[in-house]
C-alpha cells in the first residue's frame, strides 16, 4: 500500500495537468452541403389609363395629344420603360351616312412614348404623354367623303412595357 504523501498528491496532480488537464484536444473535422428556397414575387399588369379627352376629330382639324397616368395594383413600385398606343377598333356612330369608317381614316404618331420610371403603387400614379391622334382628311392620297366617320368612336389600345 502506498502511502500519500504531499510530494505523491503534487506529483500525481502535475502529471494529469501535463497528459490531459492542459489544453491538448482533438477534433475531427467534415465537410456538407445543403439547400434552401427563396422566392421572388411576382407582379400584376399596371393598368394604363388615358385621361386626355380627345374629341372634335375632323378633317383638317389639329392633332391631339394623348396622356394619362398608371393605376398600380402591386403592393409595391413597378417599373415602366415606356407606353405604347394602338388603334384598337373604330365604332361607327348609329345613325352615321353610310360608306366605311376604319383605323386607316385616323393617324396616330409618337406611338410609343418613353416613360423610364418607377410607377408606386396605387391608383393615378406617375404620368405619359407625346403621342398623337388626328382625323385623316383623305385615305389612300384622294380626298374622299369621310361623312361615315361622323360621331364615330375609336378606340385606343395601350400597352406598357
Amino acid at each position: 500500500m502506498y502511502k500519500l504523501t504531499k510530494k505523491t498528491i503534487a506529483i500525481t496532480v502535475g502529471t494529469v495537468l501535463l497528459l490531459g488537464g492542459g489544453g491538448a484536444y482533438a477534433y475531427w473535422t467534415a465537410g456538407g452541403s445543403g439547400s434552401g428556397v427563396a422566392d421572388t414575387a411576382t407582379s400584376s399588369s399596371i393598368e394604363v389609363e388615358q385621361t386626355s379627352n380627345i374629341a372634335g376629330l375632323r378633317p383638317l382639324g389639329d392633332p391631339q395629344t394623348l396622356s394619362g397616368v398608371f393605376n398600380n395594383v402591386n403592393t409595391g413600385p413597378v417599373y415602366v420603360t415606356s407606353v405604347t398606343v394602338t388603334i384598337g377598333a373604330v365604332t361607327k356612330a348609329v345613325n352615321a351616312p353610310a360608306g366605311v369608317c376604319t383605323a386607316a381614316d385616323y393617324t396616330l404618331t409618337g406611338t410609343v412614348m418613353a416613360v423610364g420610371e418607377e410607377v408606386p403603387a396605387g391608383v393615378n400614379q406617375g404620368s405619359w404623354s407625346g403621342a398623337t391622334i388626328a382625323f385623316n382628311n383623305n385615305r389612300g392620297g384622294a380626298p374622299v367623303n369621310q361623312d361615315a366617320c361622323k360621331g364615330a368612336s375609336v378606340l385606343l389600345s395601350y400597352t406598357a412595357l
